[in-house]
């Protein structure tokens, strides 16, 4: 079985298990125990796989609790950022999960320990509340504690018969392909709600590649409304290790997704000291204000949400607003993340967020930021998308490329909507790896192409009141069949003298067909 073969029959399991074991609860609601768990077991191997060594006498899991000293469980907290026993992996507890009549209050303890074996560590703001939402004493897993007990169980059983051989090698990226593959297919059927916590691979690919383009290394890459991390996990998987040296950042506002992104840095292998992901408001609550700048920036923020903005008036002072001189409305946020990454965004580096359509036409404050914006040559590419792409909204969203280094005053326009630059599925449009790669090689060359890609000068943006709208400037191709009315015209003649002949033969074929049965 190839890998591809065996990641999909893992997907194939795995999504059956979610479905299976969700009986009476949603399918959104449950996803967290369903992820919880999976998340459960792969720092369980992990941990186990760290104490082992490669020491194939030594199995973690079979040892007892009372042999662990002190210095071993210090060492490997300031090494992994945990610790877990022997009697509290995820292998020991499953063994026994269908006869413990305490399964959700031992699981709830076992928890409680894994979080605060980081107390008064570097790890502990990192590790603190990453089970928060597996509540195993919630009514959702039933009514009765057996009834309760009884899900659990069947959740750890049906997750500890998943094949993902050894822990070494490929193991990995099947833990962290499963829970994003899990994600990905609890963001579908949820929605709007989903489309606001996950962005699909392949558009993540596309930002990503266009966030660091060229950068030999970055500092740090950093998501100021990192939802699950999914944006900033694809730059780790499509660029070498090395090259982002000081890990991943981001910033998320709601509490079970933040807890997403953390489980999520953690079954991709990146270890507690090389990400940050803090919980907060990105635009009232700004966190990293110190950690600034980042060599290259992702972002899909919300869509027109709204803030407090005028009402709070501080903040046309702030330092990322007041260079604008205005907020954006305090109905559509947009603009206003727009501005906090370009504020956190280092001499060198790129900001790719996805924006909505509407921000580059509108007026009023919006202009004004826009003019700012284009006056102080930040804005290197608008690349308008094809519609359907992300879960939760079917319009043609465009990305934002901002820049500090551009080489000169031109703005580039992609027109990458049409049919040519998607693939068409059941659900959603996707982004091959060609389309990409097309995307990708008109980005770079900045050359003018017919109906796709054009750089305009930042004259005659201004004189067209800095509308950054991709139509304004890209002229979509006419796919109507040119037609030469004369030759229709001389056609249609022939056509009604032709039918004028068939008339003539028939009424003939008709006289002489009447005169024979009068004959008769």
């Amino acid at each position: 079985m190839t890998s591809t073969q065996q990641r999909a029959a893992l997907q194939r399991q795995i999504w059956a298990i979610a479905n299976d074991v969700r009986g009476s609860v949603d399918g959104w609601d449950f996803k967290q125990y369903v992820l919880g768990t999976l998340f459960y077991r792969f720092i369980s191997e992990n941990f186990s796989s760290y104490i082992e060594g490669g020491d194939e006498s030594i199995t973690y899991a079979e040892l007892g609790d009372e042999v662990i000293t002190d210095d071993i469980k210090d060492d490997a907290i300031k090494t992994k950022g945990y610790f877990i026993y022997p009697s509290q992996l995820f292998a020991n507890i499953a063994k026994g999960a269908n006869t413990n009549e305490s399964l959700n209050t031992d699981l709830a303890s076992i928890f409680a320990a894994i979080e605060s074996s980081a107390n008064g560590y570097p790890s502990e703001q990192d590790i603190k509340g990453l089970f928060a939402d597996f509540d195993t004493t919630s009514n959702r897993l039933g009514n009765t504690v057996k009834a309760k007990n009884e899900r659990l169980a069947k959740v750890l059983k049906r997750v500890a018969e998943l094949n993902f051989s050894d822990f070494e090698g490929s193991h990995i990226d099947l833990f962290g392909d499963a829970y994003e593959f899990l994600i990905s297919n609890y963001a579908a059927n949820a929605g709007k709600s989903g489309g606001e916590f996950f962005t699909p691979q392949h558009v993540s690919r596309l930002i990503a590649q266009l966030a660091m383009h060229k950068q030999t290394s970055v500092n740090k890459i950093y998501d100021p409304a990192c939802g699950s991390g999914s944006l900033l996990l694809q730059a780790k998987k499509h660029f070498d290790a090395h090259i982002i040296e000081d890990g991943f950042w981001g910033q998320e506002i709601n509490h079970t997704t933040y807890n997403l992104a953390r489980m999520n840095m953690f079954l991709h292998n990146i270890n507690y000291d090389k990400f940050n992901i803090q919980l907060g408001n990105t635009l009232t609550d700004p966190h990293f204000g110190d950690d600034k700048p980042f060599d290259a920036i992702v972002s899909n923020p919300p869509y027109s949400v709204k803030w407090i903005g005028s009402d709070d008036p501080t903040l046309i002072n702030d330092d990322r607003f007041a260079p604008a001189g205005v907020l954006a409305p305090k109905s559509k946020a947009d603009f206003a993340f727009v501005l906090h990454a370009l504020s956190y965004l280092s001499s060198k580096g790129r900001a790719a967020i996805v924006c909505f359509p509407g921000i580059f036409y509108r007026g009023g404050a919006e202009q004004k930021i826009r003019k700012y914006l284009v006056d102080n040559n930040y804005v290197e590419t608008v690349i308008s998308l094809a519609p359907n792409l992300f879960f939760g909204t079917t319009i043609a969203v465009n990305i934002l490329v901002l820049s500090k280094h551009k080489p000169d005053t031109h703005t580039q326009f992609i027109d990458a909507s049409g049919e040519a630059y998607f693939k068409k599925e059941t659900n959603t449009n996707v982004l091959t790896d060609k389309h990409i790669e097309d995307i990708m090689q008109a980005f770079d060359r900045k050359e003018n192409v017919e109906h796709f890609a054009k750089s305009i000068p930042h004259e005659k943006i201004a004189a067209n009141d800095y509308n950054l709208s991709v139509s304004s400037y890209v002229e979509a191709k006419d796919n109507r069949i040119a037609v030469d009315i004369r030759e229709l015209n001389a056609e249609l003649k022939s056509i009604v003298v032709r039918i004028d002949q068939l008339r003539l033969e028939i009424d003939a074929i008709v006289a002489e067909i009447e005169g024979g049965e009068l004959e008769t």
